[in-house]
């Protein structure tokens, strides 16, 4: 049985291992029947050699050794079974933390594309004093980046800490032509959310819209049921600055490997919204169990 394990450990071997198991079984019984048998029968008066009786003794013996180690395997099937659940499993959480590990790095550079054409209107249109303060506002963003450091999620009161920043560095840029309204209840800042996220919604609502004296952008940012919405009127731009398309690709990517909820995006009418799942802890664990079991 040992033997045959080693020598055959793969699933695709279970038929081939249990018929020579079972052959296996077979052959040992009877050689120690014929052993046993020729021994019996150097005993003087003593005689076991009826063919009759020999059969009818010798099958159910196998048919109890054949039970007896059918339990042996059917335990062996399934510790074997878990283990290779177990091994898939690792195998998935690691393709997904490598898939999480490349949109995470995707927006980075996104979220750094970005800053650099603000940062490049702010020479053009406002002294060196505010290109200098925009940079010294923009280290403390990157601070923030630094420091939520490989996390697929973080609580939603340090993305607004980040969100807001990004807003403050805007408003030095379009002062009172753009507005942003932040309705959200203190009892949901502990719920989790998909780090730059909310950042990214702000910042393509920034870039793609029209904001002036005469067109004001207004964003509204609502949290209400466990998810966030970014909504603002639609005022495009004639001209569009250089895009690398990957703003919300990268979020609805990144939501769909951590959660089960999908961001919810609406361009009806003359609005645009993007909503997104705030996960409650509860929801983070059930998703481990899943992914565990």
């Amino acid at each position: 049985m040992i033997y045959l394990r080693r020598k055959y450990p793969a699933f695709s071997d279970d038929f081939k291992r249990i018929v020579l198991f079972f052959l296996a079984i077979t052959c040992t019984v009877v050689l120690v029947d014929f052993i046993g048998g020729t021994l019996l029968s150097l005993i003087p008066g003593f005689s076991y050699n009826y063919p009759e009786s020999r059969i009818k003794v010798l099958l159910p013996i196998i048919l109890i050794t054949i039970m007896t180690m059918a339990i042996y395997e059917a335990i062996y099937y399934n510790i074997r079974l878990r283990k290779s659940i177990r091994q898939e499993e690792r195998s998935k959480q690691a393709i997904v933390q490598a898939q999480l590990d490349v949109l995470r790095n995707q927006a980075q550079p996104h979220f750094f594309f970005n800053t650099l054409n603000t940062l490049r209107d702010i020479i053009d249109q406002n002294p060196k004093e505010d290109a200098k303060e925009f940079v010294d506002k923009l280290s403390e963003m990157y601070r923030f980046l630094l420091e939520a450091g490989n996390a697929n999620l973080i609580s939603l009161r340090d993305e607004l800490k980040f969100a807001k920043a990004y807003i403050h560095i805007q408003s030095e840029r379009f002062g009172t032509n753009m507005i942003v309204n932040w309705d959200i209840p203190e009892t949901s800042l502990e719920l989790m959310i998909v780090p730059m996220s909310l950042q990214l919604l702000l910042e393509n609502a920034i870039k793609h819209n029209v904001i002036s004296k005469a067109k004001p952008l207004q964003i509204d940012v609502v949290v209400k049921d466990n998810k966030l919405t970014v909504e603002n009127k639609k005022q495009p731009k004639s001209t569009q600055l250089p895009s690398t398309k990957l703003g919300l690709a990268n979020i609805q990517k990144r939501y769909a490997l951590i959660s089960d909820t999908s961001v919810e995006i609406n361009t009806e009418g003359n609005r645009f919204s993007v909503t997104l799942p705030l996960i409650t802890l509860s929801e983070q664990m059930i998703s481990h169990e899943n992914s565990n079991y």
